[in-house]
C-alpha cells in the first residue's frame, strides 16, 4: 500500500506543483513578478528587435510564461525594416532569469523574394539567416512583401498569437513566390506587424 501511495505521489507531484517563472517587459518601470505557467507551459525569455541596416529602430523584451509552441526564433525581413524574434525556453522554476540572446545579425542565404519600393513591389530582397519563406503582409494600409523564416510563418497560424483587424500573412516555398502585383503600403504596416509580434505574450 505504501508503495503505491508513492508511485501516485510521484505521478501526480508535477500536475499539482505550477511552474514559476518571471514575469516582466522592458520599457516598464516594475520589477519582474512571479508568474504561476499554466500546465504544460514554459518560462520564456523573448527578445524583439526591429533594425533599418546596421541602425536598431527598437527592442522589447519580455519574460513570462508561454506555450510550447510560442518558443520560437525567426525574423520577418521586408528589406528597409528587419524584425527578428528570439525566444529562449526552459522548464525550471525562476530559469527565464537572462534576456534571449541578440540574433539579428545574419548572412545572405542565397533565397530571393520580392519586396516593396514605394508604390512598387518588384524590387529583389536577399533572404537571410534562415528566412527560407517568402511573406506577404496584406491589411486595410497595402501590402507589404519580403522574406521569412518558417517558424515565424508557422507564429501567424496558431492560436491565441494576435492579428490586427484586417491583417492577413501569406508565406510560401520557392524564389519570388510572394508575386509582385499588389501595392506597397509602407511604413505604417511595418509598425503595425512589429506591434502584432510584440503582443505574442
Amino acid at each position: 500500500m505504501y508503495l503505491f501511495s508513492l508511485i501516485l505521489w510521484i505521478v501526480f507531484l508535477p500536475g499539482v506543483c505550477s511552474l514559476k517563472c518571471h514575469e516582466c517587459a522592458s520599457g516598464l518601470d516594475e520589477a519582474c513578478k512571479t508568474q504561476e505557467c499554466s500546465p504544460g507551459y514554459l518560462c520564456a525569455a523573448m527578445r524583439i528587435t526591429a533594425d533599418s541596416g546596421d541602425h536598431k529602430i527598437s527592442e522589447f523584451n519580455i519574460k513570462s510564461c508561454s506555450p510550447r509552441e510560442q518558443c520560437i526564433q525567426g525574423s520577418v525581413n521586408y528589406g528597409p525594416i528587419r524584425t527578428v524574434l528570439t525566444t529562449k525556453c526552459c522548464s525550471t522554476d525562476f530559469c527565464n532569469n537572462q534576456l534571449a540572446a541578440d540574433t539579428n545579425h545574419s548572412n545572405p542565404n542565397g533565397k530571393k523574394c520580392f519586396s516593396c519600393d514605394g508604390e512598387q513591389c518588384t524590387e529583389t530582397l536577399n533572404c537571410l539567416g534562415n528566412e527560407d519563406h517568402c511573406i506577404s503582409a496584406t491589411g486595410l494600409m497595402g501590402t507589404m512583401k519580403g522574406c521569412a523564416s518558417m517558424q515565424m510563418c508557422s507564429a501567424f497560424n496558431i492560436p491565441g498569437v494576435p492579428h490586427p483587424n484586417g491583417l492577413d500573412f501569406k508565406c510560401c516555398q520557392g524564389d519570388f513566390c510572394n508575386n509582385a502585383r499588389d501595392t506597397s503600403a509602407g511604413v505604417l504596416l511595418l509598425v503595425v506587424q512589429l506591434t502584432c509580434l510584440a503582443l505574442i505574450f
